[in-house]
This record gives structure tokens, C-alpha cells and sequence, in this order.
């Protein structure tokens, strides 16, 4: 029993670190990366900077998600953010969300 409770409880873990994992692998794969850092200013701003910037805001997600898609200038600086065609309104959504939880 005691060991079936330590592989939950580890099971548990792998479970809930899945998707910010996930996240961040679909970050890499659809080159955001290439511009933007975790917790660091690279062309455009950190996550952890963008998270901070929108916490709170009801409609950021769904804001943020269509600046994902369609890019955006102005909000960050003078660089602007290119459109991401390749990217699907639901792995936008995906990305956004993780970004936001970024502490």
C-alpha cells in the first residue's frame, strides 16, 4: 500500500508538470523562442514579463492568443511582433495560457 501511495503521488507530479512542459516544447517548436526567453529580454519581452503585464485581465488570453496568430507593434517597443501563421488558434491558445502562468 505504502508503495502504490509513492507511485500516485509521483504519478501525480509527472501528470500536472506535463503541460507547462508541453507548453514550452510547442513554444520551441513554433520558434517563439527564436525571440523570446523565459525569464529574459531577448527581441520582444520575457513571458515572465508579459505574464506580469496581464495578470488579472479577463481578456487576455484570448487578446494575446490573436496577437500569437496575427503579430502586433507598439505594445513592447518599436520592434514589432510578426504574424505566426503557422501557428493554430488552438496551440495559440495552448502558448498563451502557458506564458501567463509563467512566474
Amino acid at each position: 500500500m505504502k508503495h502504490a501511495l509513492a507511485l500516485v503521488a509521483a504519478l501525480s507530479a509527472t501528470c500536472a508538470a506535463s503541460p507547462a512542459f508541453a507548453s514550452q516544447q510547442l513554444a520551441q517548436q513554433k520558434n517563439c523562442m527564436a525571440c523570446h526567453a523565459t525569464d529574459k529580454k531577448l527581441v520582444g519581452p520575457s513571458f515572465k514579463d508579459v505574464a506580469a503585464k496581464y495578470a488579472g485581465q479577463k481578456d487576455a488570453a484570448d487578446k494575446l492568443a490573436q496577437k500569437v496568430i496575427k503579430g502586433g507593434a507598439g505594445v513592447w517597443g518599436p520592434v514589432p511582433m510578426p504574424a505566426n501563421a503557422q501557428v493554430s488558434e488552438a496551440e495559440a491558445k495552448q502558448l498563451v495560457q502557458w506564458v501567463l502562468s509563467v512566474k
